[in-house]
């Protein structure tokens, strides 16, 4: 849809509207946040249309630039008044539809360790849904009332976009690039996907903000570390910003929770709704055979160039546009170091930033006040003073998402490291404490998938795993930060899983339990990792190795009277690969410590007896 076409539709709703000849004020600010205004909330006049933008990459071998699929929806005032006004931008490998909750093909994580992956199945054909011109309706009913204009892309090779799904490589930054620079007068958009006329984005003011969840929060991030100039500010909320960071943990194979046995190649079967037969043919051998299931070693786990290709913490130089990053602490799908990692390193580049964590599960937007006066103020231009609010906002355990406690920083300037140590108990409990033992005592567990986490954090005797506890606190403790395990460990095999749970206890089992009430965090790990991340070395069976990693961030309030627990076993059954079991762990008491991030630096508990 061209210009003159956009124009002549806006003439024929306006004048059958009752607000023809009426001129509105957009925007309309009030506490430093855009208004609803009357006049836009009826969508039967807001102008829908959709058009193909053309992007600086050829990832599906034709010999032509990739076209992406964009839909705008605005309000007629762009053109009755000629307004200019800025864009909030969502796009997606989702809106056209996916291969839906059949998990027939994913990889069967019965694997020996160091093995190759049996042969999976292929995967379902991807129904594609959706009519023209509407990609998507997300977004719309919050900011176009308000006096934003919403634009919608699918990401390459899903729905209508031309091109593969590269799941995380350069053309999911450069496709939303390139919506950007069209949106700004700087690129090249079409009527249709091959051919077709110009259509140009003449109702932008050339200020564009851009917001997603999970996926849809990556894009945002993707487009950030080009650079692009117009977009001004990104609420990525729950963003991937690492693949191997949600697929692999410190040279093991991790699978992401609730996702057992999905890889990158999965996830691109997942969304590939695009493209012909022959493009998907193409798609498939040269993009998820020849290049993801070759390079993504679901064998050794180890880090390669591959993943560092789809690891946005290598490309945040790139980044100009003002962020408020979006997590939850007990997200274990996306688990919240993909934030935490990206929200650090912006800080130290000096880009305006700050952090929004709750601590519910996947997902979770800020609250909209907080995301309309953040858009209010980097595309409508509004001195609101949101760039001296705090750095970071978190909900407290009980509190409602949409009022958050506010920190001058995360973690918590006040917190400090303690270090605790574990005493032998093994097969029930042993203890923590302040002090590591004065000789080497030797603790042994057996790996068996069969169980899970949770049955073994409330075994009261069990050789699969070894868990050691603080004595009852005296009061609540906070943690704040990323607490770190170092472990002195034996196997009596080459290669073993590494889980580490840190707990609350006692376990609350019933069904109404919070999500903070158990699991405080977790991390794992490849112990033949130890010396690189980038090469696994077979383990002497017998031999100690000292292995120390990052669990994941969080923070929490222990309530008073509860007991923290360390948890160390082998495989993790809904996240690792499952080898057969009777695998044995011997783990070097003396030689192993748990950092633990606490406000103030101190655990208010009686030493046990």
């Amino acid at each position: 849809m061209n210009r003159l076409s956009t124009s002549v539709l806006a003439f024929l709703i306006l004048t059958a509207s009752p607000l023809a000849g009426d001129e509105i004020q957009i925007p309309v600010i009030k506490d430093g946040k855009a208004q609803v205004i009357k006049e836009l909330e009826d969508s039967d006049y807001w102008i829908r249309h959709d058009l193909w933008v053309e992007t600086e990459f050829d990832t599906d071998g034709d010999g032509k630039l990739d076209r992406m699929h964009v839909s705008v929806t605005r309000p007629t005032q762009t053109d009755t008044q000629s307004l200019k006004l800025p864009v909030v931008y969502n796009s997606s490998p989702y809106f056209a539809g996916t291969a839906g909750s059949d998990e027939s093909f994913y990889w069967d994580p019965r694997q020996e360790l160091g093995d190759d992956p049996p042969k999976r199945s292929e995967a379902p054909d991807v129904k594609l849904t959706g009519t023209r011109p509407i990609i998507s309706k997300r977004h719309v009913k919050d900011w176009l009332p308000r006096g934003f204009v919403v634009v919608h892309s699918s990401a390459p090779g899903t729905g209508l976009s031309q091109g593969c799904p590269t799941v995380g490589d350069d053309p999911e930054a450069l496709a939303p690039k390139a919506v950007i620079d069209w949106l700004c007068g700087r690129g090249k958009g079409f009527t249709e996907p091959e051919g077709g006329e110009p259509v140009e984005a003449y109702w932008c003011s050339g200020k564009v903000g851009m917001t997603g969840t999970s996926y849809n929060g990556t894009i945002p991030l993707a487009a950030a570390t080009t650079g692009v100039e117009g977009l001004e500010v990104i609420i990525p909320v729950a963003p991937n910003t690492s693949y191997y960071h949600y697929y692999r943990s410190n040279g093991l194979v991790r699978h992401p929770g609730g996702y057992l046995g999905e890889d990158i190649d999965i996830l691109y079967d997942f969304i590939h709704s695009g493209g012909d037969e022959a493009i998907k043919d193409y798609c498939n051998c040269n993009v998820r055979d020849e290049l993801m299931i070759a390079k993504q070693d679901r064998a050794t786990g180890d880090y390669n160039d591959f993943w560092a290709s789809r690891d946005y913490l290598n490309r945040i130089d790139g980044v100009k546009a003002a962020v408020l990053m979006s997590h939850a602490f007990n997200d274990w799908n996306v688990v919240p170091e993909h934030s935490i990692r990206i929200y650090e390193a912006l800080k130290k580049n000096g880009v305006e930033t700050k952090l929004f964590m709750h601590q519910g599960g996947h997902g979770g937007p800020p609250p909209i006040d907080m995301t309309n006066r953040w858009f209010t103020h980097y595309l409508f231009g509004e001195d609101n003073g949101v760039e001296n609010d705090s750095n970071a906002w978190i909900v407290r355990e009980s509190d409602d998402r949409s009022k958050p406690t506010e920190y001058p920083e995360y973690p918590h300037p006040d917190a400090k490291f303690v270090s605790l140590y574990p005493t032998p108990g093994a097969p029930q409990r042993g203890s923590l404490q302040t002090s590591p033992l004065a000789t080497v005592i030797e603790e042994t567990l057996v790996d068996n998938f069969s169980f899970s986490g949770d049955s073994l954090a409330q075994a009261e005797y069990t050789e699969h795993r070894l868990i050691y506890t603080t004595a009852e606190l005296n009061e609540a403790v906070h943690l704040s930060g990323t607490p770190r395990i170092q472990l002195r460990i034996a196997c009596d095999r080459p290669a073993a899983n590494l889980s580490v749970w840190l707990v609350s206890l006692p376990w609350n089992g019933d069904r109404n339990a919070k999500i903070t009430d158990n699991i405080i965090t977790r991390g794992w790990a490849d112990p033949q990792n130890i010396e690189s991340i980038r090469e696994s070395v077979p383990l002497v069976p017998g031999q100690f190795y000292d292995v120390e990693f990052d669990l994941q961030p969080d923070d929490q309030i222990i309530a008073k009277g509860q007991q923290i627990g360390l948890m160390v076993f082998s495989s993790d059954r809904d996240y690792t690969l499952h080898p057969t079991p009777g695998t044995k762990l011997t783990l070097d008491l003396q030689k192993t410590r748990l950092s633990l991030p606490v406000v103030g630096g101190t655990i208010p508990f009686a030493t046990k007896d």
